[in-house]
């Protein structure tokens, strides 16, 4: 089977929708979602509950003439933690390089959530259900998780699509590849309207595991000439004063 995996277009954050330039994006994004939906026949639409996720989905659902299926775990990954910077609340994956990298356990899919910060919020309650319910979705599929692979119930090449956000697609990611998401969340970057493609291997009959094919990917936008957004990214240089910092 395959997933796709798409971010929403450029946010505005303060109505939970999307900007003029994310309304193109997400304009773009729908034209290869058609591509793919004429590719591979895309069986079912899954879409985060929040509002920029939905009106990103709602251009390609447009066009297919489909709806989708609304799933509260696809909601950005939003457990809030105390950051050893700052006293203000922060996301659980917004760190900065020279605080997070000095915590070994952040490094191992079965340890990221001891450091304090995370054990003592709802961060490993959060993770934990993203990623039953993930699996739990994966097996209606035909997919069912053991140990760290999947058995095959029901072998297929269904295609699949969810519309969500940076920080919970790392999430899904990490549990499909078994590696902490501290690694994805600060070592990779999915532009808004990003694709990331994601397919099953069955090497040996009845045993599965999950392969990425491109992550992030956006050339939707540049065969239109659209430069992608800024927005996941932090400042290239310090001295980059337009460009986000923190």
């Amino acid at each position: 089977m395959r997933i796709i995996i798409a971010r929403h277009g450029d946010p505005n954050y303060e109505i939970d929708s999307l900007t003029t330039t994310g309304w193109k994006e997400a304009e773009l994004l729908s034209d290869r979602m058609v591509k793919y939906d004429n590719k591979y026949k895309i069986k079912d639409i899954y879409v985060s509950p929040l509002g920029r996720a939905k009106d990103t989905a709602s251009k390609t659902l447009e066009k297919l003439n489909r709806e989708a299926i609304e799933c509260e775990w696809l909601r950005e990954f939003a457990p809030r933690i105390h950051r050893p910077d700052t006293t203000q609340l922060k996301n659980a994956w917004d760190w900065l390089p020279g605080d997070w990298t000095k915590e070994a356990d952040f490094y191992s899919v079965d340890t990221w959530t001891n450091p304090k910060a995370m054990s003592e919020s709802n961060v490993p309650n959060e993770y934990k259900w993203v990623c039953d319910e993930l699996d739990k979705l994966l097996e209606k599929h035909g997919y069912k998780r053991e140990n760290n692979y999947y058995k095959v119930e029901k072998a297929n090449e269904d295609t699949i699509v969810f519309f969500c956000h940076f920080g919970l697609e790392c999430v899904l990611l990490s549990h499909l590849l078994h590696v902490s998401p501290m690694i994805l969340w600060h070592g990779f970057c999915a532009p808004t309207s990003s694709v990331t493609l994601i397919y099953t291997e069955e090497r040996r009959k009845g045993v599965a595991s999950f392969r990425v094919n491109c992550f992030g990917d956006t050339s939707h936008l540049y065969v239109a000439n659209q430069e992608p957004s800024f927005s996941a990214r932090f400042c290239e240089m310090y001295a980059n004063e337009n460009e986000r910092h923190d």
